[in-house]
């Protein structure tokens, strides 16, 4: 299944893996692919549309029993297999942790920025380990066109919208060029929802795009068992032992630089996106509701200082951007200097031990599960505490003993 190397440009890859019902190169960049990808038929075993004639159904049909199979994802449309990729590219690190609890970790190639894939959860799960240092860093100030080459991956599950719109240099030509002479596109921007680029943009929920994933991959059982283990947990158990909503913790969501932060960015908790998935399992109320501060964005970057915070003086502090910290880390560093600020120690969630780490800017399947523990036990020690889910049962099912 490999490039041999010897064919930069040409079919080679294109003869394995190829576009089907939407062209990469039909102005994707907007959103769309410029055909209604909802009236195809999303299956994993056939090509087949709705509006298919009787000889592309029977081509599909025949297409099916040689092994092939399709996945249809906005923006870039339907993608045509003719066998499972063994190696693959992505970029957000929720999409690699999708794959590897999808028992795909040994083909994953690649990530954008290798501090941001927390290794650190899979080690409580017997037998699942991902080499994060050999795995290519895919930004380097920018994006290297010529990486993609190097590492001459079988699939690169990366929205090209989020590439195109987000480093320079890059333009339609270049992701052509690569889905020919290397291996298509498919994937979806879920991580976050602000960006002025695709404000029409049709977004999947994390459960949904991780379906998709397990299409590419041919390992929806493992996906099912994934979902329902998710729904048990996050849905049932959690959900059933949170308090009535008025009654719900409230929260302002901040990114803090650095261990002396003096200016914080302020997150809004009704933007969307898989990076406060596990807020909105928890029903975390947004503290900033009902004032002007405005959450940060591709076209906002303002900041707030402790003077604002403590207008606003909410019951509990998240702060982004220090998951690299042990709990007791970023109490004896973070915390510790907002309790000896001059301001920041007089607001109410400093004063009452309230403040927590936030979570990561992706998270995927397996993230979830254990970030949804964390911040119950962190934002209701006296209902959550030890272990909340089965950390074998998650083990079996990423290592396919389920």
């Amino acid at each position: 299944m490999a490039n041999d190397g010897t064919e930069r440009n040409g079919a080679t890859r294109r003869d394995y893996l190829k576009y089907g019902g939407a062209i990469l190169g039909s102005g994707i960049v907007a959103g769309c692919t410029g055909e209604s990808d909802s009236e195809a038929t999303e299956t994993s075993t056939s090509t087949e549309t709705a509006t298919a004639t009787e000889t592309e159904t029977e081509t599909a049909t025949e297409a099916a029993a040689d092994g092939s199979y399709s996945v249809t994802m906005e923006p870039v449309g339907t993608v045509e297999f003719d066998s499972v990729p063994e190696t693959w590219a992505t970029y957000c690190q929720g999409y690699a942790d999708m794959g590897i609890a999808l028992g795909q970790a040994d083909g994953l190639l690649s990530v954008g920025y290798k501090p941001r894939l927390h290794t650190h959860w899979y080690e409580e799960l017997d037998g699942v380990s991902v080499d994060k240092e050999s795995l290519q860093e895919l930004y380097q100030g920018g994006i290297d066109k010529e990486l993609f080459y190097t590492m001459d991956a079988d699939i690169h599950v990366i929205d090209p919208n989020w590439i195109i719109n987000n480093f320079k240099g890059w333009e339609q030509a270049d992701i052509d060029e690569i889905t020919e002479g290397v291996a298509p596109f498919i994937g979806n921007l879920i991580f976050r929802h602000t960006d002025t680029w695709h404000e029409d943009y049709q977004y999947y929920t994390m459960y949904e795009a991780f379906e998709k994933v397990a299409e590419i991959f041919q390992e929806q059982e493992r996906y099912e068992a994934f979902k329902s283990l998710h729904d048990e947990y996050v849905r049932g158990r959690v959900a059933e032992q949170l308090p009535a909503e008025s009654e719900a913790a409230s929260a302002a969501l901040i990114y803090a630089a650095g261990n002396e932060p003096e200016k914080f960015s302020p997150y809004r908790l009704n933007t969307g996106g898989t990076s406060i998935k596990h807020l909105r399992d928890l029903k975390v109320k947004d503290a900033f509701k009902d004032t002007d501060v405005k959450g940060i964005s591709s076209t906002n970057r303002t900041k707030i200082d402790y003077e604002q915070l403590l207008e606003v003086d909410p019951d509990t502090l998240l702060l982004k951007g220090h998951e690299t910290k042990t709990a007791a880390e970023f109490q004896d560093t973070l915390v510790k200097y907002m309790k000896n600020h001059d301001v920041g120690s007089q607001l109410t969630a400093v004063k009452n031990d309230r403040v927590f780490r936030g979570g990561p800017t992706y998270q995927g399947p397996i993230h979830n599960l254990f970030l949804v523990e964390r911040t119950a036990k962190d934002l209701y020690p006296d209902t959550f505490s030890g272990e909340l889910f089965d950390r074998q049962r998650v083990a079996d099912i990423v290592t396919g003993d389920f």
